[in-house]
C-alpha cells in the first residue's frame, strides 16, 4: 500500500485504454522494471472506493471498503487479516510492516492505520528493523541481539502479568478495552515461545545483520531490510499474509536515499505522472515487488514454486490521489495464486464497482464463498452495481 495516491497515467501503457494484453505493450517508465514479469501482471483500472472517504488516506478503510479516514477506528476486518484465517495456519498468522521517515520510524516504532482484526481491533505494524528482527529471529541469534531479545522478552513478560492484575479492577466497559491491550502481550509473548520450537528451521532464512540496521544513512535502508525480514517471514513458513505500508496509511514518507530530498505532504500535491520524483519513488516500490517474486520464484513448492501460489497487490491507501474522492482506484496483482487469476492483461473497468469486489474476488480464490465484502445491501445498492466476484479478474 504506497501512500499519496496511484496514478492511472504511471501504470498503464499507451495503446491497451480500453484493456487486452500487456504482451505487445511497453510499461511506462514509473513500473518499467517489471517488463520481465508483464506475464505476471493485471493492471486494472477503474474500481472505485468512493465510499472510504478516502482524501489524504482511507487508512483502515483501504483494506476494509469501508469509511476510515483519520481518527476513524476499523469498523470491521480487513481483507489481509481475513485472508490470515483461511490459509493453512502458520506460527504468525499476519505480518505488518511500514515504510516511513527514519525520524517517524524511530519516534513510532510501531502504528496501526491499515489492518485491523475487526471492529475497534487495529494490528500494528512494525517500523524498526532491528525489534522485528529481534521478534522473529532473536531466539536464534547470539551476541547483542540475543541479550537485547531475552531482555525485551523479560520485559514482555512482566508487563503482560501486570496489566493483567491491573485490569482486573477496572469498569467492565474500560476493562474490554484494556483487555485488548493485554492480548497484544499475550500475542507477542505466545509467539515468541512458538518460534523458539522451530529454531533450526528459522536459522535457513535469518538475514544477515550489517550496519544498514543499527546505522542506516537513510531511510531506504530500513525500508530494504524490512523488505528482507517480511520476505523472510514468508520463506520459513513464519506467515502467508504480508502487508506493507509505505508512508504507513499516512501522509507522511520520505525517500531521501533515493535522493527525493521533498518529503511528507508535499509529495501528495504533485502531479505523479511524468514527474522525476515519483519516477523514482514507483521505480523503488516495482524493484521491490521483482525482489519479492524473484526470492518467491527461488522457494520450491508442490510441483511448481511459491510464487506460482502467491497474489500480490500493489495499490494506494488513498486510490488515485492525495485529495480524491475515490471515484478511482487503480490495483496491479502479480502472480495468479495457482490459476485463479488471469495475469497478462490490462482492464478497464466503468467504476461502477468497489474495491470491495476485489476483496470478494481475492477470498472466492481462497476457498471462502461469498458475494461481498464488508458491504451491506444497503451499502451496495448505493455503491456497487453488480455483486460477487469480479468476472474480469478471476480465470
Amino acid at each position: 500500500m504506497q501512500n499519496q495516491g496511484f496514478d492511472p497515467g504511471t501504470c498503464i501503457p499507451t495503446g491497451v485504454a480500453n484493456g487486452g494484453s500487456l504482451a505487445s505493450a511497453i510499461l511506462p517508465e514509473p513500473i518499467k522494471a517489471l517488463e520481465p514479469f508483464k506475464e505476471k501482471l493485471h493492471i486494472i483500472n477503474g474500481l472505485h472506493g468512493r465510499h472510504t472517504s478516502p482524501s489524504h488516506s482511507a487508512f483502515f478503510g483501504a483494506l476494509g471498503g469501508y469509511r476510515g479516514s483519520d481518527g476513524v477506528p476499523p469498523s470491521a476486518s480487513t481483507i489481509d487479516y481475513e485472508l490470515s484465517k483461511v490459509m493453512p495456519e502458520t506460527l504468525l498468522p499476519h505480518l505488518c510492516i511500514g515504510m516511513d521517515s527514519i525520524e517517524n520510524m524511530r519516534g513510532k516504532p510501531t502504528v496501526a492505520n491499515l489492518s485491523a482484526r475487526g471492529a475497534g481491533k487495529p494490528i500494528f505494524m512494525h517500523s524498526n528493523p532491528n525489534h522485528l528482527y529481534q521478534m522473529l529471529f532473536g531466539g536464534i541469534s547470539t551476541g547483542d541481539i540475543r541479550d537485547q531479545h531475552e531482555a525485551r522478552s523479560g520485559m514482555l513478560d512482566r508487563i503482560e502479568q501486570l496489566s493483567a492484575a491491573k485490569g482486573m479492577s477496572l469498569p467492565t466497559t474500560e476493562a474490554q478495552r484494556y483487555g485488548e491491550f493485554v492480548e497484544g502481550f499475550e500475542d507477542i509473548n505466545g509467539l515468541r515461545e512458538r518460534l523458539g520450537t522451530v529454531s533450526d528451521h528459522l536459522k535457513k532464512f535469518a538475514p544477515e545483520v550489517d550496519e544498514g540496521y543499527t546505522q542506516p544513512e537513510f531511510e531506504t535502508d530500513w525500508h530494504d531490510r524490512l523488505l528482507d525480514l517480511g520476505i523472510a517471514a514468508l520463506k520459513s513458513g513464519t506467515t502467508s499474509v504480508l502487508t506493507i505500508g509505505s508512508g504507513r496509511g499516512e501522509i507522511f514518507g520520505a525517500w531521501k536515499g533515493l535522493g527525493v530530498d521533498k518529503q511528507g505532504h508535499n509529495l501528495g500535491h504533485m502531479p505523479q505522472k511524468d514527474n522525476p520524483i515519483w519516477v523514482k519513488i514507483r521505480q523503488y516500490n516495482c524493484q521491490m515487488l521483482v525482489k519479492l517474486m524473484e526470492e518467491l520464484e527461488s522457494v520450491p513448492e508442490g510441483s511448481g514454486t511459491m510464487m506460482d501460489n502467491t497474489l500480490i497487490v500493489y495499490t494506494s491507501n488513498n486510490a488515485d490521489k492525495q485529495h480524491t474522492n475515490g471515484a478511482n482506484w487503480p490495483v496491479m496483482l502479480l502472480g495468479n495464486c495457482n490459476g485463479a487469476f488471469r495475469t497478462g492483461c490490462f482492464t478497464q473497468l466503468d467504476g461502477k464497482r468497489p474495491i470491495n469486489a476485489l476483496y470478494a474476488s481475492i477470498l472466492q480464490a481462497s476457498g471462502v464463498n461469498v458475494d461481498r465484502f464488508n458491504m451491506s445491501e444497503k451499502m451496495a445498492a448505493k455503491y456497487d452495481s453488480g455483486s460477487g466476484p469480479l468476472r474480469e479478474v478471476l480465470a
